[in-house]
């Protein structure tokens, strides 16, 4: 067991109050196949398209990701905490079984695209950078695709929370 400051607990219990969205982020490659859910997904610009990505160095996952330099952030959708919880590993699913199911397409990327996403954002890790305990990679999308019905999941408060949309006034 690791003992953590209390400024470390503090920063999660702050953390733990920041609303983000649900996401499933796939690869594919010569690292093999793998997923996880992940909250820690970040715009950072449109010139080019990117986004950043956080993933604990410790993760099963991570050298995966590293290896293949590929991956898709897959957006879920307010109906999908099923899946953010086997790809988190709450229910113990194997990651083969997992990616045997009928929801993935591969669109133009080798990395598993989730074929009902909210969205989906695949490309090329294009920088990776080591901060504390995380790996925070720089993706250049080369697939951006958006769905334009279906609600949001986010976690909030250490729980998955759907969120309706709302039709935008204007």
């Amino acid at each position: 067991m690791v003992n953590l400051s209390q400024t470390q607990i503090d920063f999660r219990n702050a953390m733990a109050q920041l609303p983000a969205a649900v996401n499933i982020i796939t690869s594919n490659g010569p690292g093999g196949r793998c997923g996880i859910t992940a909250s820690a997904v970040c715009s950072v610009t449109d010139s080019p398209p990117t986004v950043l990505v956080c993933i604990n160095r410790n993760s099963a996952s991570h050298d995966v990701f590293r290896e293949n330099g590929y991956l898709c952030v897959n957006v879920l959708r307010g109906e999908q905490e099923e899946l953010a919880k086997h790809f988190a590993g709450m229910t113990r699913v194997p990651m083969e079984e997992r990616f045997a199911w009928d929801l993935w397409d591969s669109a133009c990327t080798d990395a598993p695209v989730m074929r009902d996403a909210l969205v989906t954002l695949a490309g090329r890790i294009s920088e990776c950078k080591e901060v504390g305990s995380h790996s925070v990679m720089f993706v250049e999308l080369e697939h951006v695709a958006v769905r334009e019905q279906g609600d949001s999941l986010v976690y909030f408060n250490r729980l998955f929370h759907r969120v309706d949309r709302v039709a935008a006034v204007g």
